[in-house]
C-alpha cells in the first residue's frame, strides 16, 4: 500500500492500476497465442487444399447420418416410454380386479 499520508482512495487507485497493467500484459500474451494459432490453421488449410474440403464434406455427411440415427433412437425411446406408461397404468387395474394368471 501507499504511505501513511495517502488517502485510501489513492491506495485503491494504485491497486487498480496494477491489476489493469497485469490484465493488459495477459491480454497481449493471449493475443499473440491466438495470432500464432490462426497462422498455423491458415497454413494447414492452404497445405490441405482440396483434401480438406473433401474431408469436410465426409464429416458433414457422417454428422447428418448420426443426427438421423439419433432422431430415430429418440422416437423409439419415446415409443417405449409410452408403452411403459400404459403398462404402469394397467398394473393397478389388474391388481384391483383380482386378476390371477390362468392355471
Amino acid at each position: 500500500m501507499g504511505s501513511a499520508g495517502e488517502r485510501p482512495e489513492l491506495d485503491a487507485l494504485h491497486e487498480l492500476e496494477e491489476v489493469l497493467r497485469h490484465l493488459s500484459e495477459e491480454l497481449a500474451a493471449w493475443r499473440r497465442r491466438a495470432l500464432t494459432a490462426e497462422a498455423r490453421v491458415s497454413d494447414h488449410s492452404r497445405a490441405a487444399g482440396g483434401e480438406g474440403q473433401h474431408r469436410l464434406r465426409d464429416v458433414e455427411e457422417a454428422n447428418r447420418s448420426l443426427e438421423q440415427r439419433l432422431e430415430a433412437a429418440r422416437a423409439r425411446v419415446a415409443e417405449l416410454v409410452g408403452r411403459l406408461d400404459f403398462l404402469e397404468q394397467q398394473a393397478p387395474v389388474a391388481a384391483d380386479h383380482g386378476n390371477e394368471p390362468p392355471k
